[in-house]
């Protein structure tokens, strides 16, 4: 917890009422205004289905430095993918069948990290899909220091350290050494400022600063965690579903600019209840949007990620949808 902030626990019902009326409201169509619209189409692909290069409910993306298009889906695999949707190889995590992974990201070195949800770690493999085991962080689920429960992301920062995000009865932010050792942990199960109700996706800036989607408190979290203790930076977002507001922003983009945290920077969300990708200020302020729901090229069913590649094109994962889309920006 922040420090100077009312302490206030939520319960794992009350959150999964929430979450049910979230999804309720957004079944009824209660989709207000959208405000300006951003992004053109360029491209779709993927079809249903379990078979090499098919997506059955993907559920995270990132994109290499080759511009490669790394995807995790629910059968689960990971699938390594052009910019265009041919398929280049795939793999699977071990202990798949228990696995459910939900967080893709890449380290300093270029291996990419894994959140392997369910079996509570992050798994390390090289870009070709060589598991590196003795890099794996977590594989115990508890409270205690160094222990993981619902693991949904990692990211590391340019000292090296390891950041974890993970939901359940303890969501939280651990930080990690560059050796993988526990350094610091914060946040709780919770709707005040500095706690978190499934802290989906890390973002780390330029400045060291790590933007935290809080995904089932429709807000976005800005920490300093070069310290003893993290401190929050700002917090903005507020549920909703006209321009500017969320509803369970899964997934954050920073542009180069405000990964460099020039106030001309421009910030994504990707909001799987709201079925569209918001861009903001750094400050919270709406820009623009494009997506709504529905099955046509273009349109959005329960997104979950979003990235970018250096061409400046964005690929959204239409997670219901079972595809790929993207966008230039």
């Amino acid at each position: 917890m922040v420090r100077g902030q009312e302490k206030r626990v939520i319960s794992r019902r009350g959150l999964l009422r929430a979450a049910l009326g979230g999804a309720c409201a957004v079944a009824a169509g209660c989709l207000g205004s959208r405000g300006p619209q951003e992004g053109r189409l360029e491209k779709v692909w993927g079809l249903p289905g379990s078979s090499p290069g098919r997506l059955f409910r993907p559920r995270a993306i990132a994109i290499d430095a080759s511009d490669l298009v790394y995807v995790v889906d629910m059968t689960p695999r990971i699938q390594v993918f052009t910019g265009d949707g041919k398929l280049v190889r795939g793999w699977q995590p071990p202990k798949f069948d228990t696995g459910r992974p939900s967080g893709l990201s890449f380290d300093n070195a270029g291996n990419l990290l894994v959140a392997d949800t369910h079996n509570y770690r992050i798994l390390v493999f090289t870009s070709e899909g060589k598991l590196l085991d003795e890099q794996t962080i977590g594989g115990t689920c508890g409270s205690a220091d160094g222990e993981l429960q619902f693991v949904t992301d990692a990211a590391q920062d340019a000292a090296g350290n390891y950041f974890v995000a993970q939901y359940g009865e303890y969501d939280r932010i651990q930080k990690f050494s560059p050796q993988r050792k526990f350094l610091l942990s914060w946040g709780e199960h919770g709707h005040e400022l500095g706690q978190f109700l499934r802290p989906q996706k890390m973002v780390i800036d330029r400045r060291g600063l790590i933007w935290v989607t809080d995904a089932c408190n429709h807000r976005v979290q800005v920490f300093d965690a070069s310290g003893q203790e993290a401190k929050l930076v700002k917090s903005w977002g507020q549920q909703g579903y006209d321009a500017g507001r969320l509803n369970y922003p899964y997934d954050i983009l920073l542009d180069d600019a405000a990964l460099a945290g020039d106030a001309e920077g421009r910030v994504y969300l990707c909001e799987f209840g709201n079925h569209r990708v918001q861009k903001f200020t750094l400050d919270g302020e709406f820009v623009g949007s494009f997506g709504t729901n529905g099955r046509r090229a273009g349109e959005l069913d329960q997104p979950w990620g979003i990235a970018r590649n250096s061409q400046g094109q964005m690929f959204v994962l239409d997670t219901y949808n079972h595809r790929v889309q993207r966008f230039w920006l």
